[in-house]
């Protein structure tokens, strides 16, 4: 295993370097860098001197590599609209969506859980039926929608969330619950299916005709086998949490990657968008490699060379 982990980790760094030809390229066919970061009234010399202090008077290949070794470093450039170093910007920004991604993550197993394994223990019943049917029409809900319908009823008319902004718990709920009713149902028929499947297979039935408890035969013997493909969308679902609820965090005015990347891309500062994007990537290779970990703790038998 430690073999796999250390192989996993040199197998980021080409990954890294192809992320970042692509910001490269994307960064100078989205137009030109001076022009974005100047004002209109700036001179032919502000021009001269800024391309010369960006280093963009040099060849390309030059200029990448300029652009390479800055990243090594962890200069992904200066935000011309916060001033500041674009890399301390987003990493400060970061454990906001990640407290979010984390509530929603954990809101939606709480719901999805116990709702798939009831689904597919009380088979074709009217609970079956019921829960099937609140799985799809929470899936069928966009994100906006939902967290505009919760800021109505319980922000506006009961006044019991507040509507916007990042503090105690209470700022919380409404933003994880918006993101964890669309992970929870689709959770649901996941766990559903795979639960289905996994209580018809003979080791289930010899576990039942040996007169184990029914609560350990679903707990110990069935779900376990049945969380590995559930452990592939948390990871797929967390890691676009982290780099993807820009509306959820728009409409929540909460200050995460997203509203911040979101502000980055209609402003064209375009040092925001190179740092955000190498985090964010860094971010899921990090959680591929945890998930492959996870696997392994789950089913032994799985083997890694």
């Amino acid at each position: 295993m430690a073999k796999y982990i250390a192989k996993s980790l040199l197998q980021m760094i080409p990954v890294l370097l192809f992320i970042s030809l692509i910001v490269f390229v994307l960064v100078r066919v989205t137009g030109d860098p001076v022009a974005l970061m100047l004002p209109e009234t700036a001179t032919d010399e502000d021009r001269a001197i800024l391309t010369k202090e960006l280093g963009l008077d040099q060849p390309l290949y030059r200029q990448y590599a300029l652009f390479l070794a800055n990243a090594v470093r962890g200069d992904f450039g200066t935000s011309f609209h916060y001033n500041q170093s674009a890399l301390p910007l987003v990493l400060e920004r970061l454990p906001a969506s990640f407290e979010l991604a984390v509530a929603a993550m954990i809101l939606a197993v709480v719901i999805a859980v116990p709702a798939g394994i009831w689904s597919a223990v009380k088979r074709n019943t009217f609970a079956d039926l019921f829960i099937s049917g609140i799985s799809v029409l929470g899936k069928a809900m966009p994100n906006f929608w939902m967290g505009i319908m919760l800021i109505l009823f319980f922000s506006v008319i009961f006044r019991m969330f507040p509507v916007s902004g990042r503090g105690g718990i209470e700022h919380l709920i409404l933003p994880a619950l918006t993101l964890g009713v669309g992970l929870s149902a689709q959770m649901t028929r996941l766990i559903r299916s795979n639960m289905l499947e996994i209580l018809n297979q003979d080791y289930i039935r010899t576990a039942r005709s040996k007169g184990i408890f029914e609560t350990i035969v679903i707990g110990k013997h069935a779900l376990r086998n049945g969380l590995i493909p559930v452990v592939t969308i948390m990871s797929l679902q967390f890691t676009s949490l982290i780099g993807g609820t820009l509306i959820t965090e728009t409409v929540f005015a909460w200050p995460g990657l997203g509203q911040l990347l979101v502000a980055a891309v209609n402003t064209h500062d375009m040092a925001i968008v190179q740092a955000a994007v190498f985090v964010i990537a860094i971010f899921v290779m990090v959680m591929n490699l945890l998930t492959d970990i996870i696997y392994r703790l789950l089913d032994p038998r799985i083997k890694y060379s």
